[in-house]
């Protein structure tokens, strides 16, 4: 950790090579790019949640009807239908 003379002897080096004209902006632009720095970190973190929830599968999503009859019940139901009609054609003789 830095002591008070270390911290003194720093601050005075900055002023002899910036001159205190400087300063001022140098310290705008450095709050500006700490401000830039921490809203990108933020919107990064923002975006990896998003991503995150989206990647998560939805566990209560309604169950999937099947909105085609399947082709077992047709073939089932054309076969009781043959059946049925040989019996009515077979019962009835001329």
């Amino acid at each position: 950790m830095l002591g008070t003379w270390e911290i003194i002897a720093i601050l005075a080096v900055v002023v002899l090579l910036f001159g205190s004209t400087k300063l001022p902006q140098l310290g705008k632009g450095l709050g500006e790019a700490i401000g830039n720095f921490k809203k990108a970190k933020q919107d990064g973190e923002q975006q990896a949640l998003r991503t995150e929830i989206d990647a998560t599968p939805r566990t209560d999503a309604a169950p999937v009807v099947d909105a085609v009859p399947r082709l077992d019940a047709q073939n089932d139901q054309q076969q009781r239908a043959d059946s049925s009609a040989a019996a009515h054609a077979g019962g009835v003789k001329r």
